[in-house]
């Protein structure tokens, strides 16, 4: 008979066939196996005792780590349940509260500022398309509203110069989405693509690092504040992060819609789907970070949106 240990890698491989990725539970499942190996060896049915003694925030552990370890047991226990192996799921109330972090909004002159510094990256040999790189990713970030690691691991077989679209295959919701890039962004696209293959002309990625795989997170996040630090010196102490390109994103398009007098209760479920957002209150929490003048006027009618608009939430 199986012990409730072996039921985690049928849940992993259960959890990947809907597209989520191993990683995002193996590490945590694989901790929670060896608790269970010294205090539970012999445990064919998960309760709520085993899972308890286990979900404890450690002293070495951040509130944020402990609620993603939570997180991939709650997933389990959920599996469990489901198979009728287990009584319990471990409910989200027993997870630390985490404020959400508050976007830094660039202005259009920050903006112009960042971009125009990057154009002004240098070559270096040991990474030849550096320079070319940082020119564009930034730029396509941005004016298509991807997630930093949308952009960062895109595919050249996922950039449609003719139909100048993008498909985007990863994300944090796990499901595929193809978006549209105006002109101007698809020639950007074109132009850089064509150097870069001159340089890796087989790589898979768009934006290929010296190995020819995706960059890092740190390295995309490490130039981007090199290009904030040229931009505004030691005069803006603001915590930016690569992020907020997207947020921005999000806010100058309803800037936009509210003055062209549009009705965002209706264009908000057009901009949720392009942004990859599984629910209409991830999009509608950016209202919260349009300007204050936009914020009293009355083409925002708060009685339909006061049930969308979350006061705090844990991630996009």
């Amino acid at each position: 008979m199986k012990v409730i240990r072996d039921y985690i890698e049928d849940m992993i491989i259960y959890k990947e066939s809907l597209g989520f990725a191993r990683k995002t539970y193996e590490g945590y499942l694989k901790d929670f196996a060896s608790y269970l190996q010294v205090n539970y060896s012999k445990a064919t049915f998960l309760t709520e005792a085993i899972v308890q003694g286990w979900c404890i925030q450690r002293i070495t552990e951040t509130a944020t780590g402990f609620r993603r370890r939570a997180t991939a047991l709650r997933e389990f226990t959920k599996y469990l349940f489901a198979m009728g192996k287990s009584d319990y799921i471990l409910s989200t109330d027993s997870f630390p509260k985490i404020s959400r972090y508050t976007p830094y909004i660039f202005s259009d002159k920050e903006l112009m500022d960042i971009f125009v510094y990057s154009d002004r990256t240098p070559y270096v040999p040991s990474e030849p398309c550096k320079n070319l790189i940082i020119a564009v990713i930034y730029r396509l970030i941005y004016f298509c509203g991807l997630r930093p690691n949308e952009g960062r691991e895109l595919k050249k077989c996922d950039v449609d110069f003719e139909n100048e679209t993008l498909l985007i295959r990863k994300n944090k919701t796990h499901q595929e989405r193809i978006i549209p890039m105006t002109h101007d962004v698809t020639e950007l696209c074109k132009n850089y693509s064509t150097k870069v293959s001159l340089i890796y002309p087989d790589t898979e990625y768009f934006f290929p690092s010296p190995t020819e795989k995706a960059y890092s997170a740190k390295w995309l996040t490490r130039h981007f504040l090199n290009l904030w630090n040229q931009t505004c010196g030691n005069s803006n102490t603001a915590r930016v992060r690569v992020y907020d390109l997207r947020h921005r994103y999000a806010t100058a398009i309803m800037m936009k819609w509210l003055d062209e007098k549009v009705d965002l209760y209706v264009m908000l479920p057009y901009l949720s789907t392009y942004m990859g957002h599984t629910n209409l209150s991830d999009t509608a929490y950016y209202i919260h970070l349009l300007p204050e003048k936009l914020l009293k006027t009355s083409a925002i009618d708060w009685q339909k949106f006061q049930k969308l608009i979350p006061e705090v939430c844990d991630d996009e």
